[in-house]
Formats: structure tokens, sequence, C-alpha cells
């Protein structure tokens, strides 16, 4: 007697939760019930099924731009060129209550968007600016705080992977997503420095001013702008050529990596030991981000084969609520699954049931892709996974504990929700640039 898809779906999702709780890699959890989930419910000749979803999905052009722009964020970091960005940038608008914090969400504005990812522009963060702010007395709530959502930019400002990965899943075009997700993700970092200034202004205390000391004189401020040039050039070459259809994503990424690397020969940073840190760093991110695309891949390949995808997606229509009330329930399972899970596992799994809703209710995937996409800012920050956070604790004090770190995001957090709510309600906001462009 065949298993109803109803308790199918039941059994392998409850069978992910525990396995996840048992603390095994999300990879290994999706793989491994996907093979099991086949043969139990569909059969043996379904794994090879399996395989070619899999290899249909890696083998896709779209995703090379996804290891070149780790490449070239690496090339950066390792360059020193990410540091200098952040030291031009830390000593002008002294003037601005909470200046220096200001000056450390511009510097992470300008890493997000030549890097595309979190997690070393993070940790650079952590380690420069994070001693920075404390040493000038700034409230250590307000200094990992701003660090966490800083170094999370970079995957809502374009060029971003989580945006590349959405693109391939949802099927729509890549430089569109990009166009989409400039001004919120450029609003929700405005959110940010108005909330630093306005925190700094109504108590100094929280980011005291900075001593003529410690303000280096004009003549040697505006040479120090010239280390502004090479990752400015970058920055300027990657939204040209997206934006202006010069280049494909790919094409971009490829020579950004390019110029980094030119950029570290020509400060003598390049040797061996750079060229295996960066390669090896590379390919860990890369192989972890692709054992996820093919495990959650798998999985949702066994729930279509199943019926299980169409009776969830019945299952989201059929809420009692209008289009827009289906839209904040799936934002709402976004955050609850984002206090648990990776991005790449929860965009895999939940796209192919969430993105056809979408359609289907009339409203465009391109705006779902930038929603996502600030939903995925807040689970990088939102207890207990929240792995900017664990980031930002494996580099900071010891006196700074993982609460003190959670303590500070939260502020942010409701920045972050506001950015959602304004998008929701005000669609053209991510879709008045690919419109205009595609005119």
């Amino acid at each position: 007697m065949p298993i109803p898809v109803e308790t199918a779906t039941l059994i392998m999702l409850g069978s992910m939760i525990f396995l996840m709780m048992l603390g095994l890699p999300l990879a290994f959890v999706t793989i491994s019930i996907a093979a099991v989930g086949a043969v139990v419910f569909i059969g043996p000749h379904a794994l090879p099924l399996l395989a070619s979803r899999m290899y249909s999905l890696i083998t896709e052009y779209t995703l090379v731009a996804v290891p070149l722009f780790i490449l070239m964020s690496t090339f950066m970091e390792k360059a020193g060129i990410a540091e200098d960005l952040f030291e031009a940038m830390s000593v002008w608008g002294n003037s601005i209550p909470g200046s220096v914090g200001v000056q450390t969400m511009v510097a992470a504005i300008f890493l997000a968007a030549i890097t595309g990812i979190a997690g070393g522009e993070l940790l650079m963060l952590g380690l420069v600016a994070l001693p920075q702010l404390l040493r000038l007395n700034y409230d250590k709530h307000l200094s990992v705080g701003l660090i966490c959502v800083g170094g999370g930019l970079g995957t809502m400002i374009p060029p971003s992977i989580i945006l590349i990965f959405f693109a391939l899943e949802a099927g729509v075009p890549t430089g569109d997503l990009f166009l989409a997700s400039f001004i919120p993700g450029f609003m929700l970092a405005s959110f940010y420095i108005i909330y630093i200034i306005v925190r700094c202004y109504l108590d100094p205390s929280k980011g005291p001013p900075r001593k003529k000391e410690d303000i280096p004189p004009l003549n040697e401020r505006i040479k120090l702008l010239k280390k502004l040039l090479a990752p400015g050039l970058i920055a300027l070459w990657i939204m040209v050529s997206i934006y202006g259809g010069i280049a494909t994503v790919t094409e971009t990424a490829a020579t950004g990596a390019l110029a980094a690397l030119l950029i570290g020969i020509k400060r003598k940073k390049v040797n061996f030991k750079f060229l295996k840190d960066c390669l090896s760093y590379t390919l860990s991110v890369t192989g972890r981000l692709f054992w996820l695309t093919m495990g959650s891949t798998s999985l949702i390949g066994v729930f279509s084969i199943m019926g299980a995808t169409a009776y969830l997606k019945s299952m989201v229509l059929g809420l009692p609520f209008e289009p827009l009330g289906i839209v904040l329930t799936m934002m709402g399972i976004l955050v609850i699954l984002g206090m648990f899970m990776d991005w790449i596992g929860i965009l895999l799994l939940t796209s192919p049931i969430f993105v056809p809703i979408i359609i289907q209710l009339g409203f465009s995937p391109i705006w779902y892709g930038v929603l996502f996409s600030l939903n995925m800012q807040v689970s990088f920050v939102s207890p207990p996974f929240g792995p900017a956070c664990f980031y930002i604790k494996s580099v900071a004090p010891p006196e700074i504990s993982i609460l003190d770190i959670f303590k500070g995001v939260l502020p942010f957090m409701l920045l972050q929700i506001l950015a959602i709510t304004i998008v929701i309600m005000y669609p053209d906001i991510a879709l008045f640039l690919p419109n205009w462009m595609n005119k």
C-alpha cells in the first residue's frame, strides 16, 4: 500500500529536523534524506534522476561566477586592499555624531559592492574596525552590532552570491535581480547610518568624538585617499559592466579577480603562500556551497517526484489570507528557518515552493528575490544561529560575550524588518530600476 504524500512529506521533514538537531552537516542531512526517501517512497529507479538533477545544476555557467567573486574578495583581503579602504575612510567626517561608526559602515558598504560574500568582510571589519571602535570608547553593543550587520551587506548589495543563486533557482536574469536589489540594499545601509548618528547624537557616550590628536592633518588624509583608487576602480568596473550590460556576471567576476591579483602583485604581496591561502579558502567556501546546493536540490527533486512540493504549495495557497497576507506568512517562515539554517539551504528548500506561489499570486519573482535577500540579512544576525555574530565572536576581545553581540544586533534587526516591510508595501522600490533599464 503506497504511503500518502502527506505522511511521506511529514516523515521526511521530521527526519531532517531531527538530524539537524543532532548537529549533522546540512549537506549530509539533505543528501541522505533525499537518497533514502527516493528509495523508500518512490523506488530505486529514482536515484539516477537525483544524480542527473545534481549534475544539471552544478554545470550551470552562471555558477562559475561564485568561486570567482569569492577569489576576488580573498585576493583583496590578503593583499591588504580591504584594510586600506577602511584606513582611508576612517579619518573623514569627524564632526558627525558617531563618526567612526558611520565611517565603518561606509567602508562596509564599499566592501559589499566589490565582494559579494559576507565571511571575509566580517572578519576584516572585526579585526580592523572593532579594536578601533573599542579604543575610542564606543559602546560595545553598538560596535559589534554595526559590524555584524555592515559585514552582512555583502550578500545584499550586488554582486551578491545569494542573488546569483536565487536568480539561477528562480529562473530570472541575474542582471535584473542585481538592479532590483540596488536601491533596497543602499536603503537598508542608510537606515543603519541614520540609526548610528541618531543614537550617538542622543547619547554621545555611545560614540564619543575623536580627539584632535587622533585626527591626522589634512595633507595626510588626502594622501590616504589614494588607497581608495584600487578598490574604487574595481567597484566601478563591477557596477558599470553589470548594470551597463558590458559583460556577463561571470565575465565581470573573472576580470575583477584578475584585477585584484594584479594589484596584489604590484604591492609585492603575491607569493606561493599567498596563492595557496587564497585558493584553499576559495575552494573550501565554494565546495561547502556546492555540496549544500547538491543536497538541497536532491531533496527538492524527491519532493517534486513524490508530489510533496505541490502539496506544500497547496497548503500555503489554502491559507485564509489575502495575497499580501500569504507573502507575509512566507516571510515569517523564512525568519524562523533563518534562526536555524544557512541561507543556501533555505533558498534551495523554499524557492521551488515559494517562487511558483509568488507568480501565481501575480507578484514579481524578482521582487520576491529582493525580499528573500533582505530576509537573509535578518538570518545572518538572528539568535541562536546568527553566523555573523559567531564570526565576530571569533575575533572579538574575550570580555565581549556572544550575548553582548546578540544584544548589539537587536536594534539593527528592527531596521532590517522595517526595510522588508517598506519593500513589501512599495514594490517599485525594487522594480523601478529593472523596469526602467528594460524599456
